[in-house]
């Protein structure tokens, strides 16, 4: 099988890892990549956001399956381009990737499927955002009602906050998603849907804010764990039955099917699981460590997918232990990052790029927010965060920053379902 990942981040190198370990991959190629993912595999500068431009270069390529990783392209309708063209495409339509693409369309989906998520409200007026705000806190959720790169969302005590963050969205002529706080732990399931066939792979947690204790901004993810010791042995199960197959029934009777990686983001609490998002593909940082841990072979499993024989598929095997990424990421990120700075030390096992270019001199420079991802693997959390770190000493970038605590909390037995 020839295969064709499309995307330039941290996720897409470890989709490339895990497919270059399957035997039953000949080739990959990817587009547009990163100058890690360039080190391994041939990468095409192509516009991927393009349908036209992605469909071109699979045909030359002669891909037997194209993978899109990222949401963008997979709510422009690329995978539907791709499917239109006779290739086998792991990615959702158009129409089913509204599922991350509008949260209003996602809030629809889970309300007729009977998926328990948040209180939600839609304010698409400065005029009546005041009145709005008065019915929800005292914890306020203000979210981009579209797709925000992970950093559309504000969760905060200060109502003004709140009320700014709004305002400045709806500036910029974007709905706003008022949404009630849900407590209990976060979980990210991924699970590999094909109509009403769901696969889950590994529980993970990610760590949005960008610094220890989950303080300051939220950010794309600045690491992830898995597998989740703390969470309930049944909760996959209950997940799955709950929540994921409920929406892909729903998706099929609404005439949008889903195909691909649905991500499902969640709080659990005494009452179970509940949804705060949901998500179209793989997800970033959680992507990396979950990987890291698949034993079964990943371009296999994304065929199946893509070509309607996922319930054919035999079940997912894993391997023991736990693993750890922890995202380095450049000065200034979750704001505008500064770039061009010389990265050493990132060419070992361990470190996936992400926003990595060459310059004109061939060195290795940062290229983006997210730089790097690094990934540790161990017989528990405990060692898995320690081969991170550990790897994660022999990497420099000038100003970066990584938080220390990435799975720290779980460690120490300081997370519990209520």
């Amino acid at each position: 099988m020839r295969v064709l990942v499309i995307g330039s981040g941290a996720r897409e190198h470890a989709l490339i890892t895990a497919l270059l370990a399957d035997p039953g991959v000949d080739t990959v190629a990817c587009a547009p990549g990163n100058a890690g993912i360039a080190a391994v595999v041939p990468v095409h500068a192509v516009d991927v956001a393009s349908g036209t431009a992605v469909v071109a270069l699979a045909r030359e390529l002669g891909a037997d399956l194209v993978v899109v990783g990222p949401e963008v392209p997979l709510v422009l309708g690329v995978a539907d381009a791709v499917r239109d063209a006779g290739i086998a495409c792991f990615g959702p339509s158009a129409a089913a990737a509204r599922i991350e693409g509008s949260k209003a369309f996602a809030k629809d989906v889970m309300s007729a499927a009977g998926v328990r998520t948040a209180h939600s409200e839609v304010v698409d007026t400065p005029a009546v955002l005041d009145a709005a705000l008065n019915r929800f806190g005292p914890t306020w959720v203000v979210k981009d009602d579209g797709l925000a790169a992970g950093k559309g969302v504000v969760v905060t005590a200060d109502r003004r906050a709140a009320r700014d963050h709004a305002a400045e969205l709806l500036e910029l002529g974007h709905p706003v998603l008022l949404e009630s706080f849900l407590s209990g732990p976060e979980v990210s399931l991924f699970c590999l849907v094909d109509g009403e066939s769901v696969v889950p792979l590994l529980p993970a947690q990610d760590h949005k804010r960008v610094g220890d204790g989950d303080t300051g901004p939220n950010t794309g993810g600045m690491g992830a764990y898995t597998p989740l010791p703390w969470l309930p042995a049944d909760m996959v199960t209950r997940i799955v039955d709950e929540v994921v197959a409920p929406v892909a029934a729903e998706m099929v009777r609404r005439g949008c099917p889903f195909s691909g990686l649905l991500y499902a983001g969640l709080a659990v609490d005494a009452d179970g699981p509940a949804v705060i998002e949901f998500n179209c593909r793989f997800g970033d940082p959680e992507t990396q460590a979950v990987l890291a841990l698949l034993e079964s072979p990943l371009g296999a499993a994304l065929h199946a997918t893509a070509t309607g024989t996922l319930d054919a598929l035999p079940p997912l095997q894993w391997k023991d232990g736990s693993a750890v990424t922890v995202v380095v990421a450049a000065e200034n990120y979750p704001g505008r990052p500064r770039t061009g700075d010389v990265i050493t030390g990132a060419d070992g096992p361990g470190v996936l790029h992400a926003g990595t270019a060459r310059n004109d001199a061939g060195a290795l420079v940062s290229a983006g927010g997210r730089v790097l991802s690094v990934v540790g693997v161990g017989a528990d959390l405990a060692a898995a965060r320690a081969e991170a770190y550990d790897v994660l000493s022999r990497v420099s970038l000038p100003g970066g920053h990584f938080r220390s605590d990435i799975g720290l909390a779980a460690t120490e037995g300081r997370i519990a379902v209520p």
